[in-house]
């Protein structure tokens, strides 16, 4: 019968396709599958059911998702278009919300969202860099020193503020925190899995920087209380409390509510090079693949059973192939990523909620929020294989961004995508990640993907210490990290695990081909190239040297860290396939 099923369903969208009537192929195969439904399964949330519906309304857009639409995109040319983007958002925000929060683009004015400390322009500030306008940079770390205060009374919340109170019986936080008087009394202790698993990027950056290590401690603590959490089939829901350690709810998947749990693990495990948080996520992995994908797509299922609970896939969901490209997982994730690609065709963007069986969008979720999750992971698909089809993502972004969403004063939230109605909000990730991923997708050159030919050396009073060597980490928010500046910091310089070798532990890889890795062009370093006026005097207290690596040598000669993650870690994608 499920042969049937998806032979059926193929046919139907086949005949509608030669129609000429591409609209109608999803539709053909729903009604199909709708037929069907009575006889095969009357129960709503049959897993059967769920993946007959999926088989027959997915491959045939599968099928489609790779086929090339004339020549690749001009680098050059949407690399400006997306620079253009940003100082037209940039600029207004500047003119018409600071120093609130954000920008409301429809009436031109502003407001406040997550804690009133002028978040937009703290969020656009590294975006500057990475556009090379040092200036401006400069210019604007000096007003958020005098203007942003945040000893003030207002609630905030932990994860939001913590990615641009964990005194609780299992070491996970609370969901909000009074910026002045700490938890109030009467705070929920319902939390969602990501709110307490998003800390340790940030906080073991604080601990490296300060030299204090509770920061990094309360972050580990919170991680391990989520992994002793986790069910008998090693799944977690999406919200728990805190304070009793008991599931709240128990939904598992990759997206909302959980989604940069995994991420820090990835992220946590190749900054620290710690083998611990590498672990925990391999094994995550292994549940996720065996419970939730179906079809390269990922569902939500009971956290204790593995039943399917929502057959939706959220735009939220979508940094998952780019997580994916961290640990090596190249083909499956370019698989995962092409049908979010067909959601993107369909709508010009990714509405927040997407039906996978109906092959449509879900009731009150059918909204783009200008999310930049599809585009991080084409940059960092991009990085890892060359392919022009993520180019084309990135073209397509830039042209349904500024057809749909492009107003007098900035760039507006899409409401619905369906008749492209907007909202009166510009949210701070679109300067911090959407503008920013855009412009590092079409820039090969960015010192952001610097391979390790170039780099800094820095005089400290400890020595010589390197920075600007690539191998950035991006927390959740689009943030890059040197791991150079926290190696270089850090106090203990116990000998490091290698994660090269823990992944070919892992995976077993052997590969008889060479790998698609290809290392990008050197970039300039940051601090490579003064800015015009700047005072000679300050560069010279920097007593900072451009050194261009001997090519000869496989890495430089750090004093710290001891492991040469230049030509391993986070940014450059396909980071544990070189062949040895």
């Amino acid at each position: 019968m499920l042969g049937l099923v998806v032979c059926g369903g193929s046919r139907h969208a086949g005949a509608a396709r030669r129609a000429g009537d591409p609209g109608s192929a999803a539709e053909a195969v729903a009604g199909l599958c709708r037929r069907r439904r009575e006889h095969l399964c009357p129960m709503p949330r049959c897993s059967l059911y769920s993946l007959c519906l999926l088989l027959c309304v997915l491959l045939p857009l599968y099928n489609n998702a790779s086929e090339p639409e004339g020549p690749a995109p001009d680098p050059a040319h949407y690399r400006e278009r997306v620079k253009s983007m940003f100082y037209h958002a940039y600029n207004n925000y500047l003119e018409n919300a600071f120093p609130y929060d954000e920008l409301r683009p429809l009436t031109c004015d502003g407001q406040d969202t997550w804690g009133s400390f002028s978040l937009t322009l703290i969020d656009a500030l590294d975006t500057l860099l990475i556009l090379g306008n040092v200036t401006e940079f400069q210019r604007v770390v000096d007003v958020l020193q005098e203007s942003v205060d945040f000893d003030i009374d207002v609630n905030a919340s932990v994860f939001e503020t913590n990615i641009r109170a964990f005194q609780t019986p299992t070491g996970m936080p609370y969901g909000t925190v009074n910026l002045m008087h700490g938890v109030n009394p009467g705070e929920t202790p319902v939390t969602c899995t990501a709110g307490i698993g998003t800390f340790i990027v940030e906080f073991a950056t604080l601990s490296s920087l300060t030299g204090d290590p509770v920061f990094e401690d309360v972050a580990r603590r919170a991680l391990k209380g989520l992994w002793k959490s986790r069910s008998d089939i090693g799944l977690v829901g999406n919200h728990i409390d805190v304070v009793t350690g008991k599931w709240v709810a128990q939904d598992a998947g990759i997206g909302a509510g959980v989604d940069s749990y995994f991420e820090y693990l990835v992220k946590g495990a190749i900054l620290l090079q710690d083998k611990e948080l590498m672990s925990m996520f391999l094994e995550y992995n292994k549940a996720i693949r065996n419970y939730t994908r179906f079809d390269d797509w990922y569902l939500w299922v009971q956290m204790y059973k593995g039943t399917v609970s929502m057959p939706v896939f959220q735009s939220l969901e979508a940094y998952w192939p780019g997580l994916q490209s961290l640990i090596g997982d190249i083909d499956n994730a370019m698989r995962t990523f092409l049908n979010y690609y067909t959601v993107w065709k369909q709508f010009g963007g990714l509405p927040e909620f997407y039906n996978i069986p109906q092959g449509y969008t879900v009731e009150k979720r059918e909204g783009y929020p200008l999310r930049p999750e599809l585009i991080e992971s084409a940059m960092y698909l991009y990085q890892a294989t060359g392919d022009p089809t993520l180019l084309e993502l990135g073209r397509d972004a830039v042209e349904s961004i500024e057809k749909i969403s492009k107003v007098d004063c900035g760039f507006a939230t899409i409401k619905d995508l369906r008749d492209h109605k907007l909202d009166n909000r510009m949210e701070s990730f679109f300067l911090a990640e959407t503008v920013k991923y855009l412009y590092l997708l079409f820039d090969p050159n960015n010192f952001i993907h610097n391979n390790g030919s170039t780099f800094d050396a820095v005089i400290t009073p400890y020595g010589e210490c390197i920075l600007g060597a690539g191998g950035y980490v991006f927390n959740t928010e689009a943030h890059p990290i040197d791991p150079a500046a926290l190696h270089c910091c850090r106090k203990q310089k116990e000998e490091q695990w290698e994660v090269e070798d823990l992944m070919r532990e892992f995976y077993s890889l052997k590969r008889s081909r060479k790998s698609t890795f290809r290392k990008t062009a050197a970039g300039p370093g940051l601090w490579e190239t003064p800015t015009a006026g700047k005072d000679a005097s300050a560069l010279e207290n920097q007593k900072v040297m451009n050194i261009k690596k001997d090519s000869r040598r496989g890495v430089p000669l750090l004093r710290c860290p001891s492991q040469p993650f230049t030509s391993k870690l986070a940014l450059l994608g396909q980071v544990f396939l070189d062949s040895p």
